[in-house]
């Protein structure tokens, strides 16, 4: 076992978050204690939780883990890094904790709006304080785990694993865990309320003398002795039964021998990158060399029905396929990778280095192709289409990108640098309202009053985004370029030859993504 829990401890612990503030939820958490049960899970969000846990174990000794940095406004799980709000949750935990020390304080998930580093540095700081005697990170991929074991002092990491969710093990936490001596936690080790029932009808999991629940923990006890598992029980017996799947040895016959397959010629491609990268583009590039494409956007379905699709064409024969999808993760990338590596095909990863914001650049005239404007709101959330993104996907997208390693089992990697040919077209000139006042006109090219500004814009054609604040439902909300677009279609204005008139250093963002020159003035 790792450093956190020592060699004599359960490896099962009792997750909290379900449990009613009642006297069986009492009785829950301590006939598990009383069966060898020294881990309880909570979280600041689980209102009511963490005061439960101090009645409960009282003058027990045990090991608290609980969370911070999540939100629950109106019922929803909102993330919230910042390094004042992880504080303020802490001391609020150790406050419901009435005296019960937190022996592992982790991040609850990665918030968007908040650098990670800047959470991680706060969690750091939490060590330092000595408020809690160990921090850990959960809900992560393996590249955000990375960045965090630079900037902190991690003792463990928590994820969901189970028998129907291997993200964790195909994207490479568990095993990074390994390697650096961190605890893995699993969460929803059972697949949660929702796949409980599928769990108990699984043939695979029936075993004499033993509950599918139990086979299903002590399948997953066997995947590495750094694993906890933390189910959650909502009765003494149901306690009390979890306790006893960590002394469950399944019956498995011996793994066979590696058989080593005979390397054949030919490649199989992945194309990854963000939605709106020029996947596409690249893909017909290479099917016009003669690979076969598999696109989910195509053929529909999922991920692992591409490569089920892979391995029948590989079965047939076939030997240069590319696969152009958004394989932003490790563990996306995962299955085609050991399905060519099944055939002894070699697999190359091209990945499409496209910016953030030229990608929103390309999604917006995708749009435009699409629906001659741009779309409302409630057209974007109506549509079925595939490719079709909102910008807050495309975004989200981007966050959960993962760069590829060779040691993902890549024969090579190449990257593509994104460069944007020039649009053909008029000059144009795109003034941002908030300097309007100080802009006079000298030339008679189109001209684009953007942004949003009371009263009369004056002889200029005007565009404003009258959409809400927030996370962006719209491609029309500056400095999303989605208006400036618009505007020189329909004007066969081409961006890289016009002026951006702005003062402001989105304003000059906005050039920038654009080509356009700009132009600062004073505000």
């Amino acid at each position: 076992m790792t450093g956190w829990l020592d060699a004599t401890e359960l490896r099962v612990g009792l997750g909290c978050m379900r449990l009613p503030d009642d006297d069986g939820a009492l009785a829950t958490i301590r006939a598990a204690a009383d069966a060898g049960v020294t881990v309880f899970d909570t979280a600041r969000a689980y209102p009511g939780n963490e005061e439960l846990l101090a009645r409960a174990l009282h003058g027990r000794a045990v090991r608290i883990v609980t969370k911070g940095g999540m939100a629950r406004p109106e019922g929803r799980w909102v993330p919230d890094g910042r390094a004042g709000s992880l504080h303020r949750d802490c001391e609020a935990s150790l406050e419901a904790l009435n005296g019960l020390p937190i022996d592992l304080y982790l991040v609850h998930a990665p918030d968007s709006r908040t650098p990670w580093r800047t959470t991680i540095r706060a969690l750091a700081k939490l060590v330092d304080e000595r408020l809690v005697r160990r921090v850990g990170v959960a809900n992560v991929n393996r590249r955000q785990l990375d960045e965090a074991l630079e900037l902190a002092p991690l003792a463990a990491v928590q994820v969901a694993v189970n028998v129907y969710d291997d993200g964790a093990i195909r994207g490479g936490v568990i095993a990074r865990c390994e390697e650096r001596g961190l605890a893995v936690i699993a969460h929803s080790p059972l697949g949660g309320p929702r796949r409980i029932a599928r769990l108990r009808r699984d043939e695979t999991l029936r075993r004499e003398g033993a509950t599918p629940e139990q086979v299903a923990l002590a399948w997953l006890l066997d995947l590495s002795p750094s694993l906890v598992a933390i189910p959650g029980a909502r009765t003494a017996e149901a306690a009390r039964s979890a306790v006893r799947a960590a002394s469950l040895q399944l019956d498995s016959a011996p793994a066979a021998p590696a058989h080593k397959v005979a390397r054949r010629a030919g490649e199989v491609v992945l194309l990854m990158g963000i939605p709106g990268a020029g996947k596409t583009r690249a893909a017909e590039r290479l099917v016009a060399d003669g690979y076969d494409r598999l696109n989910r956007d195509e053929r529909g379905g999922t991920l692992l029905d591409i490569a089920d699709s892979l391995d029948e064409l590989l079965r047939a024969g076939e030997s240069r396929v590319v696969l152009d999808n958004t394989y932003l993760t490790r563990a996306q990338r995962s299955r085609a990778i050991e399905t060519a590596a099944g055939h002894g095909v070699p697999v190359s990863c091209v990945w499409v280095d496209t910016p953030l914001a030229q990608a929103q650049v390309n999604m917006v005239e995708r749009l435009l192709d699409r629906f001659g404007s741009l779309p409302t709101p409630e057209q974007l959330r109506a549509t079925r289409e595939p490719g079709l993104h909102t910008p807050t996907s495309q975004m989200r997208a981007a966050r959960e990108l993962e760069e590829p390693d060779e040691d993902e089992g890549f024969e090579r990697i190449e990257r593509i640098v994104f460069e944007r040919t020039a649009t053909p077209g008029i000059p144009g000139v795109f003034v941002a309202a908030s300097v309007l006042d100080r802009y006079r006109r000298t030339s008679d090219a189109p001209h684009l009053v953007f942004d949003w500004r009371p009263g009369d814009p004056g002889p200029h054609e005007h565009a404003v985004c009258t959409h809400p604040g927030g996370p962006p439902v719209c491609w029309c909300r500056p400095p999303l370029p989605g208006l400036l677009l618009e505007f020189a279609r329909r004007h066969g204005v081409s961006p890289q030859r016009s002026l951006l008139v702005g003062g402001s250093t989105a304003h000059r963002t906005l050039a920038n993504t654009l080509g356009a020159r700009f132009v600062p003035v004073d505000l």
